[in-house]
């Protein structure tokens, strides 16, 4: 995913280990990659849920029903 490229500097304090945790998981090469790329995911899975969260109310309003036709235990 990407946005206009609009840098801005923040300092904030971060746990180094998660940090480097998060580095390797997501095969970034410097902290800044890092954040964007923890960014993006969290940005992209935001949509995602969006676009579930629409279609389960179209669901919903729609009238269908969903039986269970070997019943519950």
């Amino acid at each position: 995913m990407k946005t206009s490229a609009r840098r801005v500097h923040k300092h904030v304090r971060l746990d180094g280990a998660k940090l480097k945790r998060a580095q390797r998981i997501l095969g970034a090469r410097t902290e800044t990659e890092t954040i964007e790329r923890a960014l993006d995911r969290i940005l992209s899975e935001e949509e995602k849920n969006a676009i579930i969260r629409k279609a389960h109310e179209r669901f919903g309003r729609s009238g269908i029903t969903i039986e269970d036709v070997f019943e519950k235990v």
